[in-house]
């Protein structure tokens, strides 16, 4: 699957900002709020001459490490001095497009705001040749009040005529959350809860996405609207339930855990050399994804 936009997204940014910006005596709020251990900062020894002094100097390196910011945010409004920037990005629809026709990807998720369906017009229209060659189209979009409806019925009307394929609508309830706590879920499932009852919704599946994390499960069945199993007595109501979650900043936190104390161990290194914390990631990831899949954990224990 990759992944594209149609506007500014927050799934579509990254943090940055020089280290050598930065006052000797910050406190560096933005190191322990990032979620992603994304943000270093080292000390390096300077030999650059210095008028009036023979001293080195240590000067700051490091700063935001690309490779790790998934564009939280967390780290903008702590910074005191605010030295931190948004880079935000588009990604290119007819490069996609492209891509799509070599057949290396098979599944597109598209990013929307759900407030102006004419440039989500235009990023389909510029698939639209290609759409042929996937096997499923993903449409993530935001809690837009009263509107959400009205507007899943607009960006269906504007796939159908190319979409010969699954398609799903993933329900981005809280934004980059899910590792926050027990309360971010709670408006993903309120959000799910609304569009699962509309009967004037468009065709295709539900997934969550957004503020997901070990409790969501749980309250999705609490209100109806999860089920490992589904008979064929229930072809209606299969409708309403939700069919997949999306675990992203939940997800990074806890394999996040595994691959920090394996840094601490082992420097920088892949854990795919490490089969002891490969392991231990793997079974992190499958409890949590075990509910949603129903199959058995490690432990013994069906979930």
């Amino acid at each position: 699957m990759i992944s594209i936009n149609d506007d500014e997204d927050l799934h579509f940014r990254k943090a940055e900002f020089d280290p050598e910006d930065c006052p000797s005596d910050c406190s560096r709020p933005c190191e322990n709020v990032c979620p992603a251990n994304a943000i270093s900062f080292e000390r390096e020894n300077s030999t650059m001459e210095v008028p009036f002094s023979s001293d080195q100097k240590e000067k700051p390196k490091g700063g935001v490490i690309t490779e790790r910011c998934y564009g939280c945010g967390r780290c903008f409004p702590v910074c005191p001095y605010d030295k931190i920037r948004e880079i935000t990005y588009v990604r290119d629809a007819m490069a996609t497009a492209e891509l799509l026709k070599t057949n290396d990807v098979d599944a597109v998720e598209i990013h929307t705001s759900g407030r102006q369906t004419n440039l989500f017009k235009e990023l389909w229209d510029d698939l639209a040749n290609s759409v042929k060659y996937l096997r499923l189209v993903a449409v993530s979009l935001p809690d837009t009040g009263d509107a959400t409806i009205s507007t899943m019925n607009q960006m269906y009307a504007i796939m159908e005529p190319h979409l010969s394929c699954f398609n799903l609508w993933q329900l981005d309830g809280r934004p980059m959350s899910g590792d926050i706590g027990r309360g971010a879920t709670r408006e993903s499932i309120a959000f799910a809860v609304r569009v699962a009852a509309s009967s004037e919704r468009p065709p295709g599946f539900l997934q969550l996405a957004g503020g997901t994390n070990v409790h969501t499960v749980d309250g999705l069945k609490k209100r109806g609207l999860f089920r490992t199993h589904i008979t064929c007595a229930e072809p209606n109501h299969l409708q309403s339930l939700i069919g997949g979650i999306a675990y992203g900043g939940y997800a990074r936190k806890i394999v996040g855990r595994v691959l920090s104390s394996m840094g601490s161990e082992n420097g920088v290194t892949g854990i795919e050399y490490h089969a002891e914390h490969l392991l231990k990631a793997l079974k992190e990831a499958l409890h949590l994804v075990g509910s949603v899949k129903s199959y058995n954990h490690p432990d013994g224990m069906q979930r």
